[in-house]
Parts: C-alpha cells; structure tokens; sequence
C-alpha cells in the first residue's frame, strides 16, 4: 500500500497495487467523521480522482455513514467498481481480522470425554 501525503493527494489517501507492476491498483479514500454521513458530492469527487489516475477501482472507507445518493451513485457506476465500507463494516473487517483491536475475555468450552467413560467400564 502506498499512502499519499495530505496535501496534493487529489482525491487519493492510498494506493493497493495488486501485482509489483501496478498494472491493476485500488485506489482509497479514507474519511474519519463522526459528525454526518458521506453524501453523493463525496463520492462523485473521489471518482472523479480514480479516473483521472485511470483507475478502475475504488475503495471509499468512512468510520460514519453513506447517503443513500451516496450508496445508489456508487452502484449505478459502469467504469469503475467502487467499494463502499462504513462504520459498521470496517468495525466488523477490524475485528475479524484482529486490527486495532484486544482480547477482553475468552472463554473455556469443555465437552466430555467419551473415551474416558469406556475405560472405566472395562
């Protein structure tokens, strides 16, 4: 992954080269609001940052919300496939894949041993 400074980035937090070529790159933006959801305007100016790097993928990330403008422009979107992950997914991502976050408490399941009971029995 390669970040972008913050001034002069264009539209682009980072970029995910998926081969060493960078022949096929994800581009992200990441946007941490806690005030109000992520509208349309948003996400029209990040797609307009992947097109203009001729891009053909997107990962727009926001720890609030999408619009539903937001959500229905991103879909209806032909030329570049874009992901949309909110609070809600990236808390669910984080947790399933152990980032950012710590252990509180496990849990011992115990079962019994059947193998135990027959030698007893013998």
């Amino acid at each position: 992954m390669i970040s972008t400074d913050y001034s002069g980035d264009e539209g682009i937090d980072g970029i995910i080269n998926e081969d060493q070529f960078g022949f096929n790159s994800i581009y992200i933006q990441a946007k941490k609001w806690n005030r109000s959801s992520v509208g349309g305007p948003e996400i029209q100016k990040f797609l307009g940052a992947v097109a203009g790097q001729g891009g053909t993928k997107g990962l727009f990330i926001t720890t609030s919300t999408f619009t539903r403008e937001a959500i229905d422009y991103a879909k209806k979107q032909l030329q570049v496939k874009l992901i949309l992950i909110d609070g809600k997914m990236l808390t669910d991502l984080m947790i399933k894949y152990n980032l950012g976050v710590s252990v509180v408490q496990t849990y011992e399941i115990k079962q019994l041993d059947l193998d135990y009971f027959d030698s007893e029995l013998v």
